[in-house]
């Protein structure tokens, strides 16, 4: 099933997906809604042979191609690029850069757009002779608006698939290199928010006051020996205090701190267990000062959980496409967050990072995504491509194995 022709067909198309990935990174969209984005999109399948559905809450949508030899009960393969952009200012001197001061395609979605572009083209040349259904789910809001949460409750991806795929570039990871892992990928993403309250009033008299800033900052050690205490050394759990803020003069004690932060974990287990140890370890410590302290979670993105099977099948896809090389099994997962983890929760499935440091460059010395100046080397595109691709035709092929 997958040969040469694959990955050259993709090669072909590589004008066209480079050309969409930077007029879509020279006018970045934020959020839920990203019609110019979208229009884009459409205008680069207009032709093709997809039936089109959109919802109420985002600007997404999931575009079909039905296998010329798909029975009512055969296979279906979800493919999935996100569309959002970070509200953040561009310095990579590019000629494309973005135009729109306070946006910029950072973390790639420009460039994942464009690979599920190239899928489905490379599909639809295959089409006549697929025994299955494609899904392409373009997807808004991927940037902490739970965009796929949306998509799914809006009845995009109705009936489910019976596997979805997804990649993610990483700008420093050798270029045109496949990786994942099965099991979690990566963590689960929630917020807190930490007011401390006490009673403010002159700085050069604290005893006639109830001093919340020395318990605030009791608080953030504490969380620290929260985790490395009550967790095992080998629990990836992660919390991060980010945010400290209080006061409005250098001679007033002021009445409340708000500490805000970052929690991240790779099972549900210990995701519930943090939520209550922190709140509980806040209000202990808070209590020893004599002042009062009350924490709000605000729960984000799951944990991206692959099935073992999908990623056997992404890397067989892999190396097929790029020899034993083009594969690099993951030991560890990664504590950043995504939204296709509420794909995977109801879909069995994998995501895989694609390695689009500049071809010969020390990948390792390369900008992160979420940088200002991240560069994609976009020779790395038809391989994305053709990975989507292949994934959904060794699935028709095969199954799971």
């Amino acid at each position: 099933m997958l040969t040469t022709s694959l990955i050259e067909t993709a090669r072909t198309l590589a004008p066209d997906m480079v050309a969409l990935r930077r007029a879509i990174h020279a006018e970045p969209e934020l959020g839920l809604h990203c019609p110019m984005t979208m229009e884009k999109i459409r205008a680069a399948l207009a032709g093709l042979p997809l039936e089109w559905r959109t919802g109420p809450s985002t600007t997404g949508a999931v575009a079909t191609l039905v296998g010329g030899k798909a029975g009512a009960d055969g296979p279906r393969v979800l493919l999935r690029g996100d569309m959002d952009a970070l509200p953040m200012d561009e310095k990579t001197g590019l000629d494309f850069s973005s135009t729109i001061p306070g946006r910029m395609h950072a973390c790639g979605h420009d460039t994942h757009t464009a690979m599920l572009v190239g899928a489905a083209k490379l599909l639809t040349e295959q089409a006549g002779e697929m025994t299955g259904t494609v899904d392409f789910m373009f997807q808004p809001g991927e940037e902490g608006h739970h965009g796929a949460r949306f998509m799914l409750d809006d009845g995009l991806i109705d009936p489910l698939p019976d596997a979805a795929f997804a990649l993610h570039i990483m700008p420093n990871a050798p270029y045109g290199v496949l990786a994942g892992r099965a099991g979690p990928l990566l963590a689960a993403a929630d917020q807190f928010t930490i007011t401390v309250t006490g009673k403010g009033g002159h700085a050069s008299m604290p005893h006639d006051c109830a001093d919340p800033v020395p318990a605030a900052a009791a608080i953030v050690g504490a969380i620290q020996a929260m985790v490395t205490r009550r967790f095992k050394a080998t629990s990836a759990v992660v919390v991060t205090v980010t945010q400290i803020h209080a006061g409005t003069a250098h001679n007033v004690i002021p009445d409340e701190v708000m500490l805000g932060g970052t929690i991240r974990t790779l099972s549900a287990d210990h995701r519930e267990k943090v939520h209550t140890l922190i709140a509980e370890t806040a209000r202990q410590t808070a209590a020893a000062y004599a002042v009062e302290a009350m924490c709000e979670l605000e729960f984000g993105f799951p944990v991206t959980l692959c099935d073992a099977r999908a990623v056997t099948l992404g890397r067989k896809v892999a190396q097929e496409l790029g020899g034993a090389e083009g594969w690099q099994d993951m030991a560890d997962p990664i504590m950043g967050a995504e939204d296709f983890s509420y794909v995977l929760e109801k879909v069995p499935g994998a995501m895989f990072f694609l390695g689009v440091a500049p071809e010969g460059d020390d990948w390792t010395q390369c900008c992160a995504i979420h940088s200002p100046r991240m560069h994609v080397d976009e020779g790395a595109l038809p391989h994305g491509a053709a990975m989507l691709a292949g994934c959904a035709l060794e699935y028709f092929e095969n199954g799971f194995g």
